[in-house]
């Protein structure tokens, strides 16, 4: 039996047709979702994913402004930036591109930005809320997961979720998205003895270690929902997951392929969260 495939290009395009009906709706009711991406410097992979947010955006209708700053930007420059944008009563989303240049404190850049506009949802306030159970902006790509996870079918109360890795981005906050949806969450991570054990126990596993293909079928339960996070360029320049997709899809139910099934999905719940907030702040529902 070979495991069906999660996309996350069909799951991100049903997503994004929804979100452009609610922000027809929601500019009849003269609100126009804003997001605005601040640049610093010239990462190549940072450029690429603005273009792609800023194309996204325009897809579905989502006024959408990228400020492009030097890579030689001080700290100070670039606060004064996000007070401004946090005045601003046309921008509901603010995001401001990582990695940031050494002279940057990412931690001062992100605890700057106001929490109800910030689409990334890093900031401790809203890590804060999803901590403790309360409404708040999701991180883009552990609430892409849970949609991916949704999308099977599969009841997530009373299974058993393995996350494999516990970075702030992805590893804690899917795992408490999990248990937010009543799963019994266990967390494993680089220094976790007997990994295979506990994986092999999973009902859902999400993986997420940036380790190309490390995840073979041994570590894998039959029947298991298999979520890799990982994207990882290969010397011959392939792009492959934290999974050994061709091996682990022979025994998992379901299975989401590098690329094209996580990493849709984040560019969409950026879009989602620009609409919650811009709802939020109007005082919509």
């Amino acid at each position: 039996m070979s495991a069906q495939i999660i996309s996350g290009k069909e799951v991100a395009k049903s997503i994004r047709e929804d979100l452009k009906r609610e922000i027809e709706e929601l500019k009849r009711q003269g609100v126009h979702p804003g997001l605005t991406v601040i640049l610093v410097g010239d990462d190549p992979a940072s450029q690429i994913y603005v273009n792609m947010k800023e194309k996204a955006c325009k897809e579905i209708g989502i006024r959408s402004e990228v400020i492009r700053m030097d890579q030689s930007t001080s700290q100070e420059e670039l606060l004064k930036e996000i007070h401004r944008l946090n005045q601003d009563e046309n921008v509901h989303g603010i995001l401001v591109q990582l990695p940031l240049p050494k002279q940057i404190d990412e931690k001062a850049i992100i605890n700057a930005i106001s929490p109800v506009k910030d689409v990334d949802g890093f900031h401790p306030v809203n890590v804060g809320k999803l901590a403790i159970g309360e409404d708040s902006l999701l991180p883009c790509t552990p609430h892409g997961i849970l949609e991916l996870i949704r999308q099977t079918g599969t009841e997530i109360k009373g299974k058993h979720a393995v996350v494999i890795g516990r970075s702030n981005i992805v590893g804690k906050p899917v795992s408490l998205l999990l248990l937010r949806e009543n799963a019994t969450v266990t967390i494993t991570h680089s220094k976790t003895r007997g990994l295979k054990t506990i994986t092999k126990q999973a009902d859902i596993l999400v993986v997420a270690i940036g380790k190309p293909e490390m995840v073979t079928k041994e570590y894998v339960k039959p029947g298991a929902i298999v979520i890799d996070v990982g994207t990882n360029r290969l010397e011959n320049g392939k792009v492959v997951g934290d999974v050994k997709f061709e091996e682990v899809k022979d025994i998992a139910s379901y299975i989401t392929p590098v690329p094209g099934g996580v990493g849709p999905m984040t560019i969409t719940m950026l879009l989602k969260n620009t609409i919650e907030a811009a709802k939020n702040i109007h005082h919509l529902k």
